[in-house]
This record gives structure tokens, sequence and C-alpha cells, in this order.
């Protein structure tokens, strides 16, 4: 089974997640290798999709949209998230991700 592959430090978090665009609504599918996958409700025009992803995200776990950066990938569907103020264990708790 995969695992998803997190690097923390303080209380800042990041990880590789795998996004999909243009689906009917935004949720976590999974894991894929070790990364999550995410289906965005949003196009992938104009920063939508990374819009879409952040908002979802802030909402999910509780914390601002500015707690969080797409630190790489801003036009490739895998990208680098950082997000600041959420422990691992919420992370994956939030996301649905735990084993």
């Amino acid at each position: 089974m995969s695992k998803l592959e997190l690097q923390s430090d303080g209380d800042t978090i990041q990880f590789v997640a795998k996004i999909v665009p243009g689906s009917s609504r935004t949720a976590v599918v999974g894991l894929l290798e070790s990364m999550v996958k995410i289906k965005v409700a949003a196009p992938p025009e104009k920063g939508k999709a990374n819009q879409n992803l952040i908002a979802f995200l802030a909402k999910r776990l509780g914390v601002r949209k500015n707690d969080i950066q797409i630190v790489a990938g801003q036009t490739n569907p895998v990208k680098h998230v950082q997000i600041v103020g959420v422990s691992p264990e919420t992370l994956l708790e939030k996301l649905g991700l735990n084993p």
C-alpha cells in the first residue's frame, strides 16, 4: 500500500499532490504512489485549479489560505504544497488518509 511522503519542519509541512482539474466536484481521491490525489472542480486555466486547491485545503484543514503555498508545480499537475500550522497527524486525518 502507498504511503504519503511528508516533510515536516517545526510547524510547516510539505507534501506532493497530483491534481486532476475539471472534475465534477473537489475531493481527495486517495493516494497515488507517494502523493495525495485530489480532484478539483476548476479548469486548469489562469491558476483557477491552484486557487481551488488552496481554498479546498484551507477549509478542510481549518487554516487560512495564506498558510498554504504551492512551492513547485504551478503549471504542472504534480504540485509541492506547503502548509503552516498543521501537524502531519492532523493532515492525514482531515484528508481521510489514515491507514
